[in-house]
């Protein structure tokens, strides 16, 4: 699973021939991708763009409410933009294979675009209702099962392995950035002029995205070769994933962490009304905490030069852990101190994993595996939150969040010790300079090293 080499990695199984990894580094700069020209257009591309899907997000839900009066509208009209990647992620996968990354992402980023100018035509000339939102949510989610592997997967073929954690994590950066960004201008364009306006500017929003692909030099990409046509090509790429342990079982532990541990819209809004009585400031101010520890952890995410199995796994446990802490936070601040750190090591959980799962894949299967990635990891959504829900209803929020930290932190121990024996690695506990030391080494180097203990 990882990229760098070390006692601490865990070494692919030869018998697989998984493609090289990247020399290890110990740090980079934090933006040292941007120097990468398609990268960069690509970047400034995705700051308007972003900032555009998180204002329709806002609007999409205030305008359903509006229309309906009804919150379980704004629900379905939620499942219905992730219903397609259930369906047919994986098929999605393997049309990213056989496709040009880049004239692909000029597709789909276009029909995203156009779904949300019809939808602000019919937004601001008062012919809207509920069935063109549906309608459009699902459009959109069908170009997100093409989009969203290709975006992935074309991260690589921009900077290359040696910059892709550093891409990947400034992805994130940008993608969090929108999120404290987005929703305020989006209230203050619903409240000022009317969602209407709010779609229009996220579908304008993608000219910029699409003028970066545009004007990206060919030349310069690291361009893969593609998968032919081909009958069996989705069975292929399971067995391809099936086969390679530092793969299926990050992608186990994203789904678990996906699935349990990311339902805050369920817990924040329950601990803001049910437990501290505070209403939607407090929830507002939940969210900014953990957006901005999750802008923090993706730029030092972009510092570290690799992605290394310990990272991920002691993230995932101490992200756990902290969500067992705040289900017993006893006062509104302490809760909502402690939100900052869980996005922070939960934003680090999804960069290390998606980082090292792209570069421990074969270039010519990366869109079917990435596909599977992001189908566990926004899947497990619709699944999770009804369950974290009913737990909550039962038992109380805090009840709901303990057990999906437990969840959480038990999967990251258990998956932990799993690639630990698949890569034939041991425990070692000592002194390094008068400081406790635990790492990961070679089994035989541990054994060579317990006499003299």
């Amino acid at each position: 699973m990882s990229t760098g080499s070390g006692a601490d990695s865990a070494p692919a199984p030869t018998t697989h021939n998984p493609p090289p990894s990247p020399p290890p580094a110990a740090k980079s700069s934090m933006f040292a991708s941007l120097k990468v020209r398609n990268y960069r257009l690509f970047f400034v591309g995705q700051v308007v763009s972003n900032i555009g899907t998180w204002m329709q997000r806002i609007a999409q839900d205030w305008l359903v409410l509006s229309l309906t009066g009804s919150a379980t509208a704004v629900g379905v009209t939620t499942a219905l933009q992730f219903l397609p990647m259930l369906l047919f992620g994986l098929y999605g996968g393997v049309l990213v294979d056989r496709l040009p990354k880049r004239r692909t992402l000029l597709f789909t980023q276009a029909a995203m675009g156009v779904t949300a100018v019809a939808l602000s035509v019919l937004t601001l000339s008062g012919d809207v209702q509920v069935w063109h939102v549906y309608v459009a949510a699902f459009a959109v989610g069908l170009a997100t099962v093409v989009d969203n592997p290709a975006r992935q997967s074309f991260v690589s073929e921009m900077v290359g392995p040696d910059q892709l954690q550093n891409a990947v994590s400034l992805n994130s950066a940008n993608f969090q950035s929108a999120r404290l960004i987005g929703p305020a201008v989006a209230g203050l364009m619903i409240t000022g002029v009317g969602t209407g306006w709010a779609f229009l500017f996220n579908g304008l929003s993608f000219v910029a995205t699409i003028g970066g692909l545009l004007a990206m030099r060919s030349r310069e990409l690291h361009v893969v070769e593609r998968s032919p046509r081909g009958k069996g090509q989705l069975r292929e790429g399971l067995r391809y994933v099936a086969g390679r342990p530092e793969l299926i079982w990050t992608i186990v532990l994203v789904g678990f962490i996906g699935t349990f541990g990311f339902n805050f819209p369920v817990y924040l809004s329950a601990f803001a009304d049910d437990v501290f009585h505070a209403g939607a400031g407090a929830y507002s101010l939940f969210n900014t905490l953990m957006a901005v520890g999750s802008l923090v952890g993706a730029l030092l995410a972009a510092r570290r030069g690799t992605a290394r199995m310990r990272v991920m796994i002691a993230a995932a446990v101490v992200f756990g852990g902290l969500e067992l802490v705040a289900a017993a936070a006893p006062s509104l601040w302490l809760f909502a101190l402690i939100m900052a750190p869980i996005g922070m090591f939960g934003m680090t959980v999804n960069v290390t994993a998606n980082t090292s799962v792209q570069v421990s894949t074969d270039p010519a299967m990366r869109g079917r595996v990435m596909s599977l990635y992001m189908m566990v990891f926004m899947g497990g959504t619709p699944i999770g939150a009804p369950i974290a829900g009913w737990i909550t209803d039962a038992y109380g929020v805090r009840a709901g969040l303990a057990v999906g930290g437990a969840i959480a932190a038990a999967a990251a121990i258990a998956i932990g010790l799993v690639l630990a024996r698949v890569g034939n690695l041991r425990l070692s506990v000592g002194w390094n300079r008068g400081h406790p030391h635990v790492r990961f080494v070679p089994r035989e180097v541990r054994e060579q090293l317990a006499p003299a203990a």
